[in-house]
């Protein structure tokens, strides 16, 4: 499988009550496809997936899945604590015909590059779908290194490989060392130089509520060669990447773009709490501008 174009975390919209309104998930995922994403991603980091019951995973997956119908792949995150758990949720992806996984390295245990290899190796086998690797050592704790990828190396499903170390040397390991495993940029930041190492995808949360602009740098470095269209339209959006992060808050600055987009994102379940008054008004701020300075980009102007 070919990982290419900008693939979408999807927010999870819960009601009032805490509850998944799923209508609203399925308008949301509408607005996405419509807007020209080129992929959609069930139960990562940004749907919340560790504070929703295995039920409500697969339920979101079977509605992706029924929603996209065919015109862009879905990807089904199959993240958890307990192991047993991400083994239910591949077997899941087969049942509800997910075109992917996205398979992570357990947190909080703090496993072995070899316990990792054996992990994925066990999620792998009980899906036998394209598999895309999730490496977040800020939140796992560790990273998938080189004993990882020389233990997985036997598994023709392991194609892609979602970077979120942050640390610019990990690309250029992976990219030279690895060139087998698709790159797709996991950090926000590092987007324009994924590209430059030759990444063709981009999993980005600020997309769920500005996916035309995130699809325009997209275009500009892949589909057209331009990096220096690129470099203008990434520096309209560091402001964005620093405002997603204000004090830990990213989820929470996800939904309230969401919202200001015009789609229902609701709360997120504790212990997230939700953004201040000031905090809104930034990103507020900060969305406006990062519009419309890449639409004048996009005019040329």
């Amino acid at each position: 499988m070919r990982f290419e174009g900008i693939y979408t975390p999807v927010i999870t919209p819960f009601a009032e009550d805490s509850s998944i309104d799923y209508p609203a998930f399925e308008s949301l995922i509408d607005s996405l496809v419509d807007a020209g994403v080129h992929g959609i991603i069930v139960g990562g980091t940004t749907g919340e997936y560790y504070v929703e019951t295995l039920e409500e995973r697969v339920k979101l997956l079977q509605l992706a899945v029924a929603r996209c119908a065919g015109r862009v792949p879905v990807i089904f995150g199959t993240g958890s604590i307990n192991p047993e758990e991400s083994l239910a949720l591949a077997r899941a992806a087969v049942e509800q015909r997910a075109d992917a996984i996205l398979v992570a390295t357990p947190p909080y245990s703090l496993p072995t590059e070899r316990e990792v290899a054996e992990h994925v190796l066990a999620v792998d086998k009980a899906a036998n779908l394209p598999v895309m690797l999730y490496n977040y050592p800020a939140r796992m704790g560790v990273s998938m290194g080189e004993e990882f990828f020389e233990r997985v190396s036997g598994s023709a499903n392991i194609c892609a490989i979602k970077e979120s170390s942050g640390d610019i040397n990990r690309l250029h390991l992976l990219a030279n060392n690895y060139p087998a495993i698709q790159l797709s940029c996991g950090m926000d930041d590092q987007a324009l130089e994924f590209f430059a190492w030759g990444a063709k995808s981009w999993v980005c949360a600020g997309s769920n509520f500005l996916p035309e602009e995130h699809v325009a740098l997209y275009n500009a470095c892949v589909v057209e060669g331009n990096f220096d269209k690129g470099r203008r339209i990434m520096a309209a959006m560091m402001p964005l990447m620093s405002v997603l992060e204000q004090g830990g808050k990213f989820i929470q600055s996800v939904k309230y773009g969401v919202t200001l987009s015009g789609q229902f994102a609701g709360a997120t379940r504790k212990p997230l709490l939700g953004l201040e008054e000031g905090e809104k008004r930034e990103l507020e701020q900060v969305i406006g501008t990062l519009k419309a300075t890449i639409a004048g980009i996009q005019k040329g102007e």
